[in-house]
């Protein structure tokens, strides 16, 4: 029998939603059975619109997306002036508005950057963070008549998103391949009716189910797996994020530097736990090689099938077979290395 929602840690990311509802890893279950949902209503919610929003958008951000049709989603990013992650965004476009989900508490630095950048193109932003809420759900096609934004495909084990390509490749040579598939949708809904949603299904689940999924497709999450150094290269952005041949952005030249030229200095991993002890790490954790520090925890969750896991950002130069200790507050954890992002 499901239980009444447990709200979660300070430590946790989503705060202000269920975390769990008693048993987060019968939950896992019922969201891959896709009898479960989860409310992600603390993420923001941002729309774009006017007749030049879609080539506005592509001019600001790393993704082509004037080729949207009504009902297309696609992922982009903002990028610092140096190539580091600044936000990161999940696109819909309904053929009249162009919709944005964006990290929690970041709507408003969304749209005053936005705003900042409108001059004279026939565009309007608002935050509509306070009417509208999203939904995941475990579905990979469209909900009817609700904006709806899909994993991309290479998120999902489906296939690649299509990214072009430069003088360094194309975006094969950072991820061959997830660790596993994450398939899913986030459906924007009035504040509203997102309760009377999430409980047309049989069973419930909370952010701890999905968040562990998330984690054992190393999947990356702006704040989580990113900081303020991050280039999309190290987490695997390339590709489904970062279109390498279009027109110039901000970050643009450092995108195609590195890409072209070297390789990222960081690299995304997915990290095996020492299973006998019932402790996680938390975000920030350092992780070590020998008494050498040699990068961070992302994210961390119990999986109902692989035990305790956790992706790590770690220097590119780490050895992949060498087992790592990651230094938590209340001592090490051994983790052994599934490397994610080869380049």
């Amino acid at each position: 029998m499901t239980g009444a929602a447990v709200p979660p840690p300070t430590t946790w990311p989503d705060q202000g939603v269920p975390w769990h509802f008693g048993d987060p890893l019968r939950e896992q279950r019922h969201l891959l059975a896709g009898s479960a949902a989860v409310d992600l209503g603390n993420r923001g919610v941002v729309t774009v619109t006017g007749p030049d929003r879609l080539t506005w958008l592509t001019d600001l951000t790393t993704q082509v997306l004037t080729g949207l049709g009504p009902g297309d989603s696609a992922l982009a990013l903002i990028l610092s002036p140096h190539g580091h992650v600044e936000h990161e965004l999940h696109v819909i476009d309904d053929g009249s508005t162009t919709w944005l989900i964006v990290a929690p508490g970041t709507a408003p630095e969304v749209v005053r950057y936005l705003q900042s950048m409108q001059f004279l193109l026939r565009v309007e932003v608002a935050d509509r963070t306070d009417d509208m809420a999203v939904v995941w759900e475990p579905q990979g096609e469209p909900a009817e008549g609700l904006p709806t934004w899909l994993e991309p495909a290479d998120f999902a084990g489906t296939g690649h998103v299509e990214a072009g390509s430069d003088r360094g490749g194309d975006a094969g040579k950072y991820v061959s391949e997830r660790p596993d598939g994450l398939t899913g949708r986030e459906v924007i809904v009035p504040r509203g009716a997102a309760a009377a949603r999430i409980e047309e299904r049989p069973e419930r689940a909370g952010t701890w189910a999905l968040e562990a999924l998330r984690i054992a497709a190393a999947v990356p999450r702006l704040g989580l797996e990113t900081d303020h150094r991050t280039l999309p290269h190290e987490v695997g952005w390339i590709g489904p994020a970062v279109h390498l041949a279009k027109g110039c952005y901000r970050g643009q030249e450092a995108v195609a530097r590195v890409h072209n030229l070297g390789s990222p200095p960081r690299r995304l991993v997915l990290l095996h736990l020492d299973g006998g002890e019932e402790r996680l790490p938390v975000h920030g954790d350092p992780v070590r090689l020998g008494d050498r520090e040699v990068g961070w925890i992302g994210s961390a969750a119990w999986h109902h099938e692989l035990g305790p896991i956790a992706t790590g950002i770690v220097k590119r130069s780490t050895d992949a077979g060498a087992t790592l200790t990651v230094a938590c507050a209340d001592g090490d954890l051994a983790a052994t290395q599934q490397v994610v992002v080869r380049a």
